[in-house]
């Protein structure tokens, strides 16, 4: 597994702690890295990344909301949720990672700690995403 993909990880981690528990993120950073090592050269990438996810949250929920047509957000799994926040901070705000890895670190999420149906759900959303983006 690469550093980057254990970093994603460890950020799902703590946005699935921040989501359920409504704590400090801070704190939540502390207590998953006393359970899980962070990949050496990470952690400045974690916190932005949980940072940019956590800043953005409203407007990302918005336009998941809007590119899921027929679903409304309290409808989509948690860790659905976090996985297409996750995508779409990787796609506006983190230019440089490719569009197309960011969307498949997204779907190999899905894979891993969803549904069976959730990875194609994901990748239809963030492939919404970025047409839209790319218009």
């Amino acid at each position: 597994m690469t550093k980057r993909r254990q970093a994603r990880e460890f950020v799902l981690k703590v946005l699935y702690a921040y989501e359920i528990f409504n704590r400090d993120v801070n704190e939540i950073i502390e207590e998953v890295q006393k359970e899980s090592s962070i990949p050496a050269g990470q952690i400045s990438f974690i916190h932005f990344y949980v940072g940019e996810t956590i800043k953005n949250l409203n407007s990302l929920d918005k336009e998941i909301e809007r590119l899921a047509e027929n679903w409304k957000l309290d409808r989509i799994a948690v860790i659905d949720r976090i996985i297409l926040r996750m995508g779409l901070c990787e796609l506006h705000f983190m230019p440089d990672i490719p569009e197309k890895v960011a969307i498949n670190e997204a779907v190999d999420l899905a894979k891993k700690y969803s549904t069976s149906d959730s990875s194609s759900f994901v990748n239809g959303i963030l492939d919404a995403a970025l047409t839209e983006i790319k218009q």
